[in-house]
C-alpha cells in the first residue's frame, strides 16, 4: 500500500482533479468542485515541488477546506442580499402602501387590524372610524403602522 502511496506523481492529481470535474458535470451542485480543483492544483505544484505522499494528501486536504470555505462564504453573502432584495412569500413587505378598510373603529395608539383572512398588530396616531380606509405606511417587525387614506 505504502508502494502505491509513494508512486503517485502530479498525472495522477490532474487526473483525479478532471475525472472530479467530469463527475461535477453530472449534476452534484457544486460539492465535487472545490475536491477538483484541489486535486488540480495539489498536481499544477507537484510539477513545480517535489513532495512526500502524506503532505500532498496534506495539502489536498487543507486545499480542498479552503476553497469550499471561501466558497460558502461568498455564498452566503450572495444568499443573505437576495434575501433582502426579495419579496415573495415575506407578507411584511408586500403590506407596505396596501389600504384597508377597516372593520371596525380603531384607537389611537395600539390595536388589531384585519388584513385578509388574519389579523395583525397595527398602531396609530389618530383615531379612526370603521368603514375608513387606511394605508400600511410602515411594518416594524409584526406591528404594522397605519394611518387615515385622503380619498
Amino acid at each position: 500500500m505504502l508502494e502505491l502511496l509513494e508512486s503517485v506523481n502530479y498525472w495522477h492529481w490532474l487526473a483525479l482533479g478532471l475525472a472530479l470535474l467530469a463527475c461535477e458535470l453530472l449534476g452534484t451542485a457544486g460539492y465535487l468542485l472545490w475536491l477538483g480543483l484541489s486535486a488540480m492544483v495539489v498536481g499544477a505544484l507537484l510539477t513545480v515541488i517535489p513532495m512526500s505522499w502524506q503532505l500532498q494528501w496534506v495539502s489536498f486536504g487543507v486545499f480542498s477546506l479552503v476553497t469550499t470555505w471561501l466558497w460558502w462564504r461568498r455564498q452566503l453573502k450572495s444568499d443573505t442580499a437576495d434575501d433582502a432584495q426579495r419579496q415573495l412569500n415575506q407578507k411584511h413587505k408586500q403590506l407596505v402602501g396596501q389600504t384597508f378598510v377597516l372593520d371596525e373603529d380603531f384607537p389611537v395608539g395600539k390595536g388589531r387590524l384585519k388584513v385578509g383572512d388574519s389579523t395583525w398588530s397595527a398602531q396609530s396616531e389618530s383615531a379612526i372610524k370603521a368603514g375608513q380606509q387606511v394605508e400600511v405606511t410602515k411594518v416594524s417587525g409584526i406591528i404594522l403602522t397605519i394611518k387615515p387614506r385622503d380619498n
